[in-house]
């Protein structure tokens, strides 16, 4: 087994076979992340092979505080922000239509799988989903994610809200669906 800092140092030296070995053992995890981001599976491919691009620039840049893997990440969550920053997805709201959101939790979550989650979360417009991820997911907050992305804190919390409105009607219709399709569940 290779033990990580030989991978990393494997890289750093241009060893073919080790830049091979740390894609194959990190790409599942990262495509995930990209995947929550991306608005179909072409665009979370082409999120990930620039993000492992940025990983092997800068890996001379990682000084071994904290793991490799959350390190990996931040880089390929950087990149999708970096994509829909130049994408321009989000649009700012004024402050009365923000006041006029509804703000209701989600409810019935627990009635889904997580693949149905995630893949209600993918039916979010670009905008909505990648604050949504950011917020909820990465644990961002709404200054972090305004400064990130180039938006006033304002329209970040919008967004989450109406995200999060989004997603409550979805969970709705998606429980009812599955409750009249079998109703002695």
């Amino acid at each position: 087994m290779i033990t990580e800092t030989d991978l990393i140092n494997g890289c750093l030296a241009g060893d073919r076979r080790m830049q091979e070995e740390l894609y194959r053992r990190f790409s599942a995890r990262m495509y995930a992340v990209c995947l929550r981001y991306a608005g179909n599976t072409e665009e979370a491919q082409d999120l990930l092979q620039e993000g492992f691009i940025k990983v092997y620039k800068k890996l001379n840049s990682f000084r071994g505080e904290g793991s490799f893997e959350g390190w990996m990440r931040r880089i390929f969550v950087n990149t999708a922000i970096e994509h829909f920053r130049k994408k321009r997805y989000l649009m700012p709201v004024t402050e009365k239509e923000e006041n006029t959101m509804e703000s209701d939790y989600l409810t019935g979550l627990d009635q889904l799988s997580t693949k149905e989650i995630m893949d209600l979360i993918q039916k979010l417009s670009p905008g909505y989903r990648t604050v949504f991820n950011m917020y909820v997911v990465e644990g961002f907050t709404h200054k972090e994610i305004a400064d990130m992305l180039g938006i006033s804190e304002g329209t970040s919390k919008s967004q989450l809200s109406r995200a999060k409105v989004i997603l409550q009607k979805m969970v709705r219709s998606l429980t009812e669906s599955k409750q009249e399709s079998h109703p002695n569940s």
